[in-house]
């Protein structure tokens, strides 16, 4: 399936990571004080979005880790 797991593995979790902060971000509404915003409910939903980011880079790959194995140079 992949060539490099260990990379395929970072790059996602670095993806989902920045979905998670994106979704959050969104969660909290501009103009609300700081006792106002539903801090759990956006810990939630932003868990939610970086458990489909994880499942997504799974179901469809990462453009940053190449499907194919790169040619070792050197090698003719």
């Amino acid at each position: 399936m992949r060539t490099d797991f260990k990379k395929f593995i970072i790059a996602a979790l670095i993806r989902a990571v920045r979905t998670f902060a994106q979704t959050f971000i969104g969660c909290i509404s501009v103009g609300a004080a700081f006792s106002e915003v539903q801090w759990l409910k956006g810990l939630s939903i932003s868990g939610v979005a970086f458990i489909l980011s994880i499942l997504t880079s799974i179901a469809t790959g990462l453009p940053e880790v190449p499907d194919e194995p790169a040619e070792e140079e050197g090698e003719g």
